[in-house]
């Protein structure tokens, strides 16, 4: 008599880095490690937050910061969340609408500068002062969710060129596949989310990509497969085995001769749905940025293997946890940081996968080309004393 069938129910958003997850199904990687992925595809993260507490997913394509919220036990229906797989790097855009990019421009008043993240932002502040001396509305900027990176970027970015994330502009809760709709709709002036809808938003020719994560924080936690510690404690057996799939799947993810065909199996309609062929561009880091054909390239814009193993670092949880503390969502405490390191489990990774990334520290410098100085996960409140802090009564959007 064969052994009953492994079955593992996963919820993911259509995005890009869903693929290490979206590939180990299709190529049978499950399977042959004694495992069956079910993907359900969703729209919301907080759907998927709901749905994996719930218990209709057992593991779900999370974003980081989603495992800390949920162990320090902030937002809407908190429940922990355990993070023992890093899914990728990478891959966020801030995109701004065409006509905010022309006020933008027209407020230089004829001065050229360079396309470069902080320039854009510069000019963004200079456009903000002319809105509100006509007495216009602040811009609307959707993030994906409270508690996550794209959150924490659009902020950073906007702070470093004095613009107030709290006060200046309005920050708004919109769903990854709805940002490109909401932008077209003129329901937001700009949003910050993983590819392909950043991407999209310029080929339709509606928006302009200004900054993406390598320009503010290349290592700052993404994706991570989100499970249930319960389910962790009770199926540990299946749990390595997928795991096990999803390491195999992320060394063919990120591997360029397979590009073309994990392209294909992210454009399927069940998948993330779309053009193969912008996917495998994307992919190989050729990203168009505007309407007008200006392009940049990047080595590794999406990285689905980043620094040889997807370990996810303790540091890593700690920065998420002082961007918190930062933006007025949580209280530093040394006893709260300890609890938000615990999100983040590479003692599960390397149990599961011994001989992997052995050489690689669970912790480390947290390094920061312009978003501010790098960070030490062992000196927080060093870090938050040399940031300005969040305004008084400042909160996350709604989920």
């Amino acid at each position: 008599m064969s052994a009953p069938e492994r079955i593992v129910r996963a919820g993911f958003i259509p995005l890009l880095d869903a693929a290490v997850l979206l590939a180990a199904s299709a190529l049978g990687l499950d399977r042959r490690e004694g495992v069956r992925i079910e993907l359900t595809r969703d729209v919301s993260w907080s759907n998927i937050r709901d749905r994996l507490a719930f218990r209709q997913f057992d593991v779900a394509h999370m974003l980081g910061p989603m495992a800390v919220a949920g162990e320090l036990g902030l937002g809407s229906n908190p429940h922990k969340v355990i993070a023992p797989f890093a899914l990728a790097e990478g891959g966020n855009a801030i995109t701004l609408s065409t006509p905010l990019m022309a006020a933008m421009r027209a407020a230089m008043d004829g001065e050229d500068y360079p396309d470069r993240a902080g320039a854009h932002a510069r000019a963004l502040k200079r456009a903000l002062k002319r809105r509100r001396r006509a007495g216009e509305a602040a811009p609307v900027f959707g993030v994906t969710y409270p508690f996550s990176s794209h959150a924490y970027e659009f902020r950073l970015w906007l702070a470093s060129a004095g613009i107030d994330p709290d006060r200046d502009v309005t920050l708004t809760v919109v769903p990854p596949p709805m940002t490109a709709d909401a932008l077209r709709a003129g329901l937001i002036d700009g949003f910050c989310v993983n590819a392909p809808w950043n991407v999209m938003a310029v080929e339709e020719g509606i928006g302009r990509i200004v900054a993406v994560k390598a320009d503010i924080w290349p290592g700052s936690p993404e994706k991570v497969l989100g499970l249930r510690p319960d389910w962790w404690q009770d199926r540990r057996d299946t749990a390595e085995r997928l795991l096990a799939a999803l390491d195999a799947s992320a060394l063919w993810c990120a591997d360029p001769a397979n590009r073309r065909e994990l392209a294909a199996i992210l454009a399927e309609p069940a998948h993330v749905g779309g053009r193969a062929a912008l996917f495998e561009t994307v992919l190989g880091g050729d990203l168009p940025v505007d309407p007008d054909g200006t392009r940049r390239a990047l080595a590794a814009y999406v990285d689905f293997r980043p620094e040889g193993a997807n370990l996810p670092r303790r540091s890593q949880a700690l920065w998420v946890f002082a961007q918190m503390v930062r933006w007025g969502q949580a209280t530093y405490s040394p006893d709260a940081a300890r609890q938000a390191a615990q999100a983040f489990r590479p003692d599960v990774y390397r149990s599961a996968l011994p001989g992997r990334a052995e050489a690689l520290p669970d912790s480390r410098i947290e390094r920061s080309p312009d978003a501010g100085p790098d960070f030490d996960p062992d000196a927080i409140e060093a870090a938050l004393a040399k940031i300005p802090s969040a305004p008084p009564g400042a909160s996350p959007a709604s989920d």
